[in-house]
């Protein structure tokens, strides 16, 4: 596949590394953006995939940004592969080196039997700056976004298919919930499942307990259904064990989940005529196994009372912030039991 087919595309990790498999290889890449996994996932192919065994010895180069200049990347790029069609160059960490800029001339005539990669992490970069608009020209450039929160679960399953484990859809969203957007994080509790777990599995949050930590019975979602419900013994069981666990159960988070919980009842309010497939989209849910929970809530939180909730969940978050409020010689969760209390009656 040529550049400019690659530049057209808003290029995702699975088009370039389809690409790569294809051997489809280019000059020069720039893999950029404030989500290091993906970053990692098509540097460490590269690294493994691109040169046979016996032609990296000879031919693949890694820099560091930190430690290398402009010159020493040029220089190594402008020589010529030893017994293999390509020699392979990575500037990691490309976001400390100082000089970055410079390599402007290189991409503009690079070497056609190099292939550089160029790793920039961590930082954001200005792609209208000079050497941007080279690269946007002349390189492929993908850009390693942060998935939204919403996103989160539909990766988790799909990373999980390919190490031939199936998820529950509860199981899914648990394990978003309380390792958030973080993929490097994702994986590595992910990975625990993949270990542990015959092929085939499907995932629940009993699994997710066993193996991870993260209590199947008191969660956020737990506590959401209890709501939901107005159940006040299992909601008041739920936030005792949120309260003799604070680190796990940061509260600030508790909160912002709350929110966003009651912000889609909120919206259920105006939207309950639409038919359902509108519904899932309109409120982001990925099934009707979880309408069915927001429509449980609607019924028990009416309008009125649902924007008392949002108005009490934006209060007490100042409040877990120290605004209007002071925490010392107080017992841990007493915040959290006061605000459920209040939603509750």
């Amino acid at each position: 596949m040529p550049v400019t087919s690659l530049k057209e595309l808003a290029l995702t990790a699975e088009q370039l590394l389809s690409d790569l498999r294809k051997k489809n290889f280019q000059p020069v890449y720039f893999l950029y953006g404030m989500e290091s996994y993906f970053i990692d996932e098509i540097s460490q192919f590269f690294e493994q995939k691109v040169l046979s065994e016996s032609e990296r010895a000879f031919n693949q180069m890694v820099l560091y940004g930190k430690d290398a200049d402009f010159q020493a990347v040029v220089d190594n790029a402008r020589r010529y592969p030893m017994m293999a069609q390509h020699q392979l160059v990575i500037l990691k960490e490309a976001q400390e080196m100082r000089s970055l800029g410079n390599l402007i001339s290189y991409v503009e005539n690079p070497t056609p039997t190099t292939i550089l990669v160029i790793c920039h992490k961590h930082k954001r970069f200005n792609m209208n700056t000079k050497f941007g608009k080279m690269l946007k020209s002349k390189a492929v450039v993908f850009q390693s976004k942060p998935l939204y929160d919403n996103q989160v679960p539909d990766w988790i399953s799909k990373y999980l298919k390919k190490k031939k484990l199936q998820v529950q859809p509860e199981a899914a969203e648990l394990l978003a919930e309380y390792l958030g957007t973080s993929l490097s994080k994702v994986v590595n509790e992910l990975d625990k499942l993949r270990l542990n777990l015959p092929e085939g599995t499907v995932v629940t949050s009993k699994h997710i307990e066993d193996n991870i930590g993260i209590s199947k019975d008191y969660n956020v979602f737990e506590l959401q259904k209890a709501l939901s419900q107005r159940d006040v013994l299992k909601s008041n069981r739920i936030v005792n064990y949120f309260a003799s666990n604070p680190k796990k159960n940061a509260l600030p988070a508790v909160i912002s989940s709350l929110y966003n919980y009651f912000s889609k009842v909120y919206m259920l309010h105006f939207l309950k005529q639409l038919p359902e497939g509108e519904l899932l989209s309109a409120l982001q849910l990925r099934s009707a196994f979880f309408l069915r929970e927001y429509r449980a809530a609607a019924r028990a939180f009416p309008l009125r009372k649902t924007e008392h909730v949002l108005s009490l969940l934006k209060e007490f978050d100042l409040k877990s912030k120290g605004v209007d409020y002071v925490s010392t010689g107080k017992p841990d969760g007493q915040l959290l039991k006061e605000l459920i209390w209040k939603i509750l009656h």
